[in-house]
């Protein structure tokens, strides 16, 4: 009797949860996948002047699309302000957040987030012009603090100059672009965001070489690709697309050599590109897809090097974002 009532609440239960869409179906009717991104941060997601959007977080986006459609340009990119990009997931206006954000415990379980990974370890830093002559972040006692409203840098801020007992005047602006103008005309004595954005945000100011980055580097950040809660299958999917940039680096696939990958002796290239296994199977890809994301996006590597590194304008050093065995954090599960 117990089991029958048991059964019988399990079927009742059922039926009062609510049907989901699966976003795979949806991205595959679609033919598209909606991405989420930045309004303009270089390097990391922006469009150019006819309107081409490339970029780290752009190359992810593209990752996921080749890995489902076959097609790293089918997607369609979401400009979203800091206070929109979590109830544009939420609501299922993007099916993919790809925007330098940081993955903590509150977002990836009170914001009906779930982070695929990380994708870029990062850390909150302080830029300053060079004719304040600081050196180091210990020396800003008294301090106009420029802070975009929002973010985790607002807290990491305030802790810090409380740590170190030194005052400090935030100055909370919405927009990177409204921080980049009060900076540029010296409302404020140091902006303060991730190392890689003020890099980034470096370029827009309107004599770059005045400016330095200090060393001190005061929280964790972990920035990563976020989906919505309660799609396990899209989860699946974004993050071993993830892993799987990383893990062709250090399995030395590139865009290049993918193609001959396929009839490589060695059988782990083999069966990550899909010459063989079944991984494909059982994320409901076709059975090439690493090889697609790699042989139309690159490893992770490569879409660091052109869009970050020593080839690009912000020429940031690989650091710890290097691949495990060269002394990095970065290290795929294996993706079989």
């Amino acid at each position: 009797m117990k089991h029958h009532l048991a059964v019988l609440l399990l079927g009742t239960a059922a039926l009062a949860t609510p049907a989901k869409a699966d976003t795979l179906d949806i991205v595959k009717q679609r033919g598209t996948v909606t991405c989420g991104v930045s309004q303009g941060v270089a390097g990391f997601s922006a469009p150019d002047d006819a309107g081409k959007w490339s970029g780290f977080d752009i190359d992810i986006c593209r990752a996921v699309a080749a890995a489902v459609l076959g097609d790293a340009d089918k997607v369609s990119y979401v400009p979203l302000s800091t206070k929109e990009r979590f109830t544009a997931v939420q609501s299922g206006t993007v099916d993919l957040l790809s925007r330098q954000t940081t993955w903590t415990l509150s977002r990836d379980s009170s914001l009906g987030l779930r982070f695929a990974g990380t994708a870029y370890y990062d850390g909150q830093g302080f830029m300053v012009r060079k004719d304040l002559g600081v050196d180091s972040a210990l020396k800003l006692d008294g301090a106009t603090v420029c802070t975009e409203q929002g973010t985790t840098t607002e807290q990491n801020v305030a802790d810090y100059f409380s740590a170190n007992k030194l005052k400090y005047e935030p100055v909370v602006i919405d927009s990177a672009d409204g921080i980049i103008k009060a900076f540029d005309t010296g409302r404020c004595d140091v902006y303060t965001t991730d190392a890689s954005a003020l890099y980034a945000q470096r370029l827009k100011l309107t004599d770059p070489a005045n400016y330095i980055v200090l060393p001190e580097i005061i929280s964790k950040e972990p920035l990563g690709p976020a989906v919505r809660q309660g799609d396990d299958k899209w989860f699946s999917i974004v993050r071993w697309t993830l892993f799987a940039l990383v893990e062709a680096e250090e399995l030395g696939i590139t865009k290049d050599n993918a193609e001959a990958g396929l009839t490589s002796a060695n059988p782990a290239i083999k069966r990550f590109l899909g010459a063989e296994g079944d991984s494909g199977q059982q994320l409901g890809l076709d059975p090439r897809w690493a090889y697609n994301v790699v042989s139309k996006v690159g490893n992770y590597g490569e879409i660091f090097e052109r869009n970050l590194g020593q080839s690009s304008d912000l020429k940031i050093d690989r650091g710890i974002n290097a691949q495990w065995n060269a002394g990095g954090l970065m290290y795929a599960p294996p993706v079989r």
